[in-house]
């Protein structure tokens, strides 16, 4: 957890992430990242000097046998209330429109109720669990796919619902979190997404771990390049900031 925390605080001092009288509303989708996300968040509010509240939300897409309730036990343990959305995203994907190619708009779906949900709780700021590989996967997913170069950034600005999403664990490695979540035995949920494993972005990830292999500074140098090449990192509103 230390060396999470030193990455996340490092990342949240660099952009300004948190400051004194957020609410801000961690969306847990049951995996690794989030639950790791929502546990180092609320270990920080413990020593940060600065004074914000948590709230966790999970957008339950309608899958069937996913059970969130140790989710809601272990945020109750570190006094965080936890909430759900119920939602028939599965539903309306795969069984009525029958998407090929669903990830982009379940992403955007599942975006649209977890900010309508922060915003319900008097939320001002949505942090998500994006870790540093998450940041090199989405370059090279829009580099090889869109042509062109660009990630999401470390705090945007949602002009329209007037929300900032900050990714606080973008300098965290994805082995850091892997580690730490088998440690602590975080409840993570199964994941029933048919599209689990055979994505696009496992295709990135399994390319970017191909090449880390053969140069084990390989995610380092790209990483440098996204942080300097992307200067300014553009984003579609206007209040997002470059890495």
């Amino acid at each position: 957890m230390k060396r999470i925390l030193s990455h996340m605080r490092r990342a949240i001092d660099d952009y300004n992430m948190i400051s004194d009288g957020d609410k801000v509303a961690v969306g847990i989708s049951g995996g690794k990242d989030s639950l790791a996300l929502l546990s180092a968040l609320a270990a920080y509010r413990k020593f940060a000097q600065k004074d914000f509240s948590l709230v966790a939300i999970t957008v339950d897409m309608g899958f069937e046998g996913m059970d969130f309730f140790p989710v809601e036990e272990y945020c109750r343990e570190i006094d965080v209330p936890y909430f759900v959305r119920k939602t028939e995203i599965s539903q309306i994907i795969f069984d009525i429109r029958k998407e090929s190619g669903p990830c982009s708009l379940c992403s955007k779906m599942r975006r649209g109720a977890l900010n309508e949900m922060a915003k319900q709780q008097g939320c001002n700021k949505v942090a998500l669990g994006h870790h540093n590989e998450d940041v090199i996967e989405t370059f090279f997913l829009s580099l090889f796919y869109e042509g062109r170069l660009n990630s999401f950034a470390p705090v945007t600005y949602l002009s329209r619902i007037d929300l900032d999403v900050i990714r606080p664990f973008i300098y965290v490695p994805e082995g850091d979190i892997k580690g730490y979540v088998n440690r602590a035995e975080l409840p993570v949920v199964k994941n029933l997404c048919p599209m689990d494993g055979v994505s696009k972005r496992q295709d990135m990830k399994d390319f970017i771990n191909d090449k880390n292999k053969d140069d084990h500074h390989f995610k380092t140098r790209i990483m440098h390049a996204i942080k300097t090449g992307l200067e300014p990192w553009k984003t579609d509103n206007e209040k997002g900031q470059s890495l």
